[in-house]
């Protein structure tokens, strides 16, 4: 991580501000990242807190002191929250905040920070805001001026990428691909030609397919499935995608929460033969139309487009015949 400017840091570090941007101060009592005068309590806004993915012990000090301050936590289920807090002896409110009951929810925790509450926001595992309903909560309390800061922690994305071995000095977090394979094969053509590393969170029983698809639509490109991480039986698996793909379809389903990690496309890549070609070419026409995939699997391969939308057009009639 890049070192700060020290002239930026002085700045940040006088009495009464602060360098976070979406901070606004309060009438009642100062501002996030402070306390209260004569009190030990946090000051009022929302806190965005992360939890631990697994390890339960991977919680950060900061985290603790703000949970056993909060007026109230919001979190998708109590019951995990709850496990949580009792392990560190925190007693709090909780309420759920989750996709089912957000749009109910969230004027009642807007109303809380408008009356000058505490207001930790957590999920069941690691950062809130990455696949949840948290951001709409975040973005209608900035609309409101109201307080929001973060208190960083524990992220499945970012512990899978660091343990995958891929590149990381660029990287795109795709969250869950679609359930249904068109849908499925149409995201990742939309995204073979990004020059990055991907990351996805997908369910078990799906991993192999999505895997499958993935070598089919992406190429096949070095990847990493990360499983149970920071947990006493974590596991990372390394491979071509296409290998991956084949493991899982006969292993079958692994337990736990699963992260995949695939590397991004190459920058000196050979032209693919006229059968790898045909592959990606039905692959992509299965999700999308003659223009689109031969789009994709241009911006994939290399190849000029023209050449690969007549391809496509072949293709498409020797499946008409």
């Amino acid at each position: 991580m890049a070192r700060q400017r020290r002239a930026g840091r002085r700045g940040a570090d006088k009495a009464g501000e602060t360098g976070a941007t979406s901070v606004g101060p309060r009438e009642r009592g100062g501002e996030p990242n402070h306390r209260v005068d004569g009190s030990k309590r946090p000051a009022p806004g929302l806190y965005v807190v992360a939890t631990p993915i697994g390890n339960m012990e991977d919680v950060t000090l900061r985290a603790l002191a703000l949970l056993r301050g909060a007026d109230v936590v919001a979190c998708e289920d109590t019951r995990v929250t709850a496990k949580l807090l009792a392990r560190h002896g925190i007693s709090c409110p909780l309420v759920a905040y989750h996709d089912h009951n957000a749009e109910r929810m969230r004027p009642l925790l807007l109303e809380r920070l408008r009356g000058g509450q505490t207001v930790a926001l957590v999920s069941d595992a690691g950062t809130p805001l990455v696949s949840d309903p948290g951001f709409k909560l975040v973005r209608e309390a900035i609309a409101l001026g109201l307080p929001v800061t973060t208190l960083p922690g524990a992220s499945a994305p970012l512990a899978a990428l660091v343990l995958s071995g891929l590149p990381s000095d660029r990287f795109l977090f795709g969250g869950f691909l679609p359930a249904k394979a068109v849908a499925r094969r149409r995201a990742l053509a939309e995204l073979a030609a990004v020059p990055a590393t991907l990351i996805f969170f997908e369910g078990a029983p799906r991993l192999a397919a999505a895997l499958g698809d993935m070598a089919e639509t992406l190429g096949d490109r070095p990847a990493a499935v990360a499983r149970e991480l920071t947990k006493l039986h974590e596991e990372v698996r390394r491979g071509a995608l296409a290998e991956l793909a084949a493991h899982y379809g006969t292993a079958g389903p692994p337990r736990g929460e699963v992260v995949v990690v695939v590397a991004p496309p190459a920058k000196d890549v050979a032209s693919p033969s006229a059968d790898a070609l045909d592959t990606q070419l039905m692959a992509a026409l299965d999700a999308m139309s003659i223009r689109d995939a031969s789009a994709a699997v241009a911006s994939a391969t290399g190849l000029p487009r023209r050449d690969v939308y007549a391809r496509a057009l072949a293709l498409r009639g020797e499946e008409g015949k």
